[in-house]
């Protein structure tokens, strides 16, 4: 695959210095009973590296896609993938904006904000998680118990990508924003397209988030109920944005822990497990 125009042809090695200090303290977990490690998978117009991990044995494994921050797939990201292989799951965690700049080099938000993200196709994004499940079905993975969660602007494209792959039977969106800029490239936000979800989705957001209106995530959720879809919204009041990432300041443990669980939860009882 000719890999001519893709920035990142590996992950970023530990955490993204964009985000901040990581916490000495950050969770980390091991890869015993699990296999774990970073992957290449083909994708229209050539290769992007991913993080896979998943249960050892033969499989298929039900899977989950999991949509990084807008720090890339950093040392948290892969942790994550790592959390969901202990519980069973095989997790492909693709890096989205390979194309766009190499995020290991940049430690500025407002220039990712600028430079990648806002450069960053809607469509493509979509394109690359099909092939990332379609890369998944193929090396172990289940293609009917296929679920998708995502953290900040990966909330927001979990949002969006719950309305595009008739295949999901899950989705959880970590304090992800519902309304967006719209933009040639981005042209809907969440609460544009909220009542054409696919499948069932569990929102998780902080109550201190001053990023995110909390009523634009009730209207989503109610646009979507309105049209027969099932989303579930918790509102956890005295938590902040990001508070599930256990590398930043804004990390609660208790709610992260509840909002794990919540996630377990959902995966299973909506057909993914």
């Amino acid at each position: 695959m000719q890999r001519r125009g893709f920035l990142m042809t590996s992950l970023i090695g530990g955490f993204s210095t964009a985000a901040g200090a990581a916490h000495a303290d950050a969770i980390h977990t091991g890869t015993n009973g699990i296999t774990a490690g970073e992957q290449r998978i083909k994708v229209s117009d050539g290769e992007i590296p991913a993080y896979v991990a998943s249960p050892q044995g033969k499989g298929p494994f039900p899977t989950v896609l999991v949509i990084e921050e807008i720090f890339g797939v950093h040392e948290y990201i892969r942790d994550v993938c790592r959390r969901l292989a202990h519980a069973g799951f095989m997790a492909v965690a693709p890096e989205l904006y390979a194309r766009l700049g190499d995020l290991s080099k940049m430690s500025d938000v407002q220039t990712i904000l600028r430079d990648v993200i806002s450069k960053a196709p809607d469509a493509t994004v979509f394109d690359d998680l099909d092939h990332a499940a379609t890369w998944a079905a193929a090396h172990g993975g289940s293609a009917d118990r296929l679920g998708v969660i995502g953290f900040c602007r990966g909330g927001r494209d979990v949002w969006l990508y719950a309305t595009h792959n008739p295949k999901l039977k899950a989705a959880v969106a970590y304090y992800g924003p519902v309304k967006t800029e719209d933009t040639a490239i981005q042209p809907h936000s969440p609460l544009d397209v909220a009542d054409q979800l696919k499948c069932p989705l569990l929102g998780l957001y902080g109550g201190q988030d001053k990023m995110i209106d909390p009523a634009d995530v009730q209207k989503a959720a109610d646009k979507a109920t309105a049209a027969g879809k099932r989303v579930e919204i918790v509102n956890y009041y005295m938590a902040d944005h990001g508070f599930h990432a256990d590398y930043r300041p804004t990390y609660n443990e208790a709610v992260a822990k509840n909002a794990w669980n919540r996630t377990l939860a959902w995966l299973r009882d909506h057909g993914v497990r």
